[in-house]
């Protein structure tokens, strides 16, 4: 068993996981979820001019990035101009560009070259989603059968939608005019959020090596009929309501997924 080291990142973790099983395919989504998730600190040639951006480019190949900020100084060793973005952004920034991604270089053990092909990889991935319903529900009973490592990362994506929605459920359903199947509903959500909803749950239905038929995604109000059998069978899930969304501040620019930073 190896120790963990105490200033190890989420990155490093889910990295030295994915070097000591490299036949495991459920390791190497779990580090491709972290890199599509965590901040990363890019490296830029001057300051950002609005939402035009100049990254370091390392052998003309790779966009130059860390995962804490403390890195990057010791990278270069002198203040730097650079942009903080989620793993997500960087990914629809690079699309269209042969440009791969290099992480943590030579200042952590979770150093890696992520070609463009990797780049191009999590982006289509991060692209899928689960159905949305439409369809009447006959039913509504326990989630059976779904993988505990699913649960956990459904449990993990909405701990950090603060604000989005009241909660959500994981039930089984019935449908209307014949069909079974499990659902993920989220009630009293903001109309804005919800396409952030149904990302994360894509997320983590690819990320724990679901089938994305797996499971649909469902919108209700709460004084909807079928909210009180969705909680009294259902798998609760509590969205944090610190900061609700409708109050956030104006996002820095290529903070959201939707519109990524350009290229200079």
């Amino acid at each position: 068993m190896t120790d963990k080291k105490p200033d190890a990142t989420p990155l490093d973790e889910a990295h030295a996981a994915m070097m000591a099983a490299p036949d495991d395919d459920a390791a190497r989504l779990r580090f491709y979820e972290r890199v599509a998730d965590v901040e990363l600190f890019m490296l830029l040639e001057d300051e950002p001019q609005g939402d035009q951006i100049s990254p370091v480019l390392l052998n003309d190949s790779y966009v130059v990035v860390f995962d804490r900020a403390a890195r990057l100084s010791a990278y270069v060793g002198a203040a730097s101009p650079y942009v903080a973005l989620s793993g997500r952004a960087i990914a629809a920034m690079l699309e269209e560009q042969p440009l791969g991604m290099a992480v943590n270089i030579g200042v952590a053990p979770s150093e890696i070259l992520l070609p463009a092909e990797a780049m191009d990889w999590l982006r289509d991935t991060l692209a899928h989603a689960p159905g949305e319903v439409e369809a009447g529900i006959d039913r509504v009973f326990p989630p059976q059968g779904l993988p505990e490592t699913l649960i956990a990362a459904i449990d993990a994506k909405l701990a950090t939608a603060t604000g989005m929605a009241a909660g959500a459920f994981l039930v089984g359903v019935e449908y209307s005019g014949g069909g079974r199947g499990h659902l993920l509903a989220f009630v009293g959500s903001i109309p804005r959020a919800q396409d952030a909803l149904v990302r994360a749950a894509s997320e983590a239905l690819t990320f724990s090596g679901i089938e994305a038929g797996a499971m649909d995604v469902g919108f209700f109000g709460p004084n909807d009929a079928v909210v009180e059998k969705l909680a009294r069978v259902g798998l609760r899930f509590d969205l944090p309501q610190m900061e609700p969304l409708q109050n956030t501040p104006r996002m820095a620019p290529g903070s959201d997924p939707a519109k990524p930073p350009k290229l200079k």
